[in-house]
């Protein structure tokens, strides 16, 4: 699969909704958090996979502010996995030049994994190959209404006229700011949705489902979803007519 793709096509930023821990936990008969826990190595896969064939950006949707909600048992376990995992990854995003990046409330966080998060992103902030992003405590809505909070605060402080508000400046104030927007969305266990996801940056983006439960997830789906973005024609709300004329040109 991976030499069937187009290193010259690929996309500059793919995102991930990791679902199905819970059902592939079901499975095996076991709590949701056995499901969590096996989803490790589907991470580690990704990530490595995106580094070694030159993918710049990956986020990965690990915890939305939604997900407060579920039972406090899951979410002290899944707290916890999130401080021993980043602990023990961080000598393998070393070893693949892989920066770490943080998008979400930092503060709902606990303690422990605010600093577990500060320390890698600390120690890998001069890598200079594949930026991985991890959404925690992160909803789309979130980040658009601190958006237009912080621009409705400098509206009142007299810095910027209403009038002078483009996208351009909107998107200085969301979170993946100066992430581009991913051009390939990857969402796992055959669920339909962007539950609440990256909700301005994925206007245009490329959508590809998988049956295939998280915990499962390996480099070969990885390259199965990239192929498919690359026999797609991205048009951007033209025609292809005027996509082949763009590029004849």
């Amino acid at each position: 699969m991976k030499e069937r793709l187009d290193l010259h096509n690929l996309p500059r930023h793919i995102a991930v909704i990791m679902d199905g821990n819970g059902r592939w936990a079901k499975r095996q008969g076991a709590a949701r958090v056995f499901g969590h826990r096996n989803a490790i190595q589907a991470v580690r896969e990704t990530t490595e996979g995106c580094a070694e064939i030159g993918v710049q950006y990956l986020t990965l949707y690990a915890f939305s502010t939604e997900n407060w909600n579920r039972p406090k048992a899951e979410v002290n376990a899944l707290m916890e996995l999130l401080v021993s995992t980043i602990r023990k990854e961080v000598g393998t995003l070393q070893k693949n030049n892989v920066k770490l990046n943080h998008i979400g409330n930092l503060d709902d966080l606990p303690g422990s994994c605010q600093k577990q998060l500060h320390e890698a992103i600390s120690q890998t902030q001069h890598n200079t190959g594949l930026t991985l992003t991890l959404a925690l405590s992160y909803s789309g809505r979130w980040e658009i209404m601190q958006a237009a909070r912080n621009l409705m605060k400098a509206v009142q402080e007299g810095k910027m006229a209403p009038e002078a508000l483009t996208q351009e400046l909107f998107e200085q104030q969301l979170c993946t700011h100066p992430i581009p927007d991913p051009e390939l969305l990857i969402r796992t266990s055959g669920e339909m949705r962007i539950s609440n996801f990256l909700l301005w940056q994925l206007a245009y983006t490329e959508l590809y489902i998988t049956e295939v439960l998280w915990p499962d997830f390996r480099r070969e789906h990885l390259y199965e979803a990239i192929l498919s973005y690359q026999q797609r024609e991205r048009r951007f709300g033209k025609t292809s007519e005027q996509i082949n004329l763009s590029k004849q040109g």
